[in-house]
């Protein structure tokens, strides 16, 4: 009903029902995007998963020959049998009187002995070495970096390696990283996944942040929110 010409409605219908019409719109989109941002924040939060440990008992690796690694194979009193060659993409390699050879997942000593037995059919004791100038390893020991690294790679596994040594051989991340919410996933471990301070690490010097690397590791660094 009316109350006078000026009076207002009291129908539930009036210009104060409008208003708060127009108003929750923007208000529930704001709501919603909060929350959105606040979920995805939580996600990437080192928090989701337990801290990568900072030392891990790993027995001492034999390197192992990789597609794509220098040798100098030399063949004791015999330069002409001597040289250097990159293993090719398949594994295997060539040598004067030794055709396709496989050398990937193989160490430096055991190859060695390979190119003796084949030579030994050629020369009288022959006498090998290989040494390693160029180094990628097997693939599967290989240290993948992913996402917001200054460059994404795939480094070779040394012994007693650490992410700093990583991030350094990868020159650290990028201004849009969220280098603590990076996750490393350890494959020796099915696919464990760990938390890493990599802001922490390199922008803090927060040395506790650092943690051991172990072969066929892989670190994600995801992209920042804010």
């Amino acid at each position: 009903m009316r109350s006078g010409s000026g009076g207002s409605r009291t129908d539930g219908h009036g210009p104060g029902r409008v208003a708060r019409a127009r108003t929750r719109g923007p208000v529930a989109a704001a709501l919603a995007a909060a929350a959105l941002v606040a979920s995805l924040a939580g996600c990437a939060s080192h928090g989701a998963y337990p801290a990568a440990p900072t030392s891990v008992d790993v027995p001492s690796l034999r390197y192992k020959i990789g597609p794509l690694d220098a040798l100098g194979v030399v063949v004791w009193r015999n330069p002409e049998l001597s040289t250097s060659v990159t293993v090719r993409p398949d594994g295997m390699i060539s040598t004067p009187l030794v055709d396709d050879l496989q050398a990937a997942g193989r160490t430096p000593n055991e190859l060695a002995r390979e190119i003796e037995k084949t030579l030994g059919k050629y020369i009288r004791d022959p006498q090998v070495s290989v040494v390693v100038s160029g180094f990628q390893g097997v693939y599967s020991d290989q240290i993948r970096i992913v996402g917001e690294a200054a460059k994404t790679q795939a480094v070779p596994y040394r012994q007693n390696m650490t992410v700093l040594d990583v991030m350094i051989q990868v020159g650290g991340i990028t201004d849009f990283a969220d280098g603590n919410g990076a996750v490393l996933v350890r494959g020796t471990e099915g696919g464990k996944q760990y938390s890493l301070r990599l802001k922490d690490l390199l922008k803090r010097g927060d040395i506790s942040a650092n943690a051991a690397m172990m072969p066929g590791d892989i670190i994600i660094v995801p992209q920042s929110w804010f």
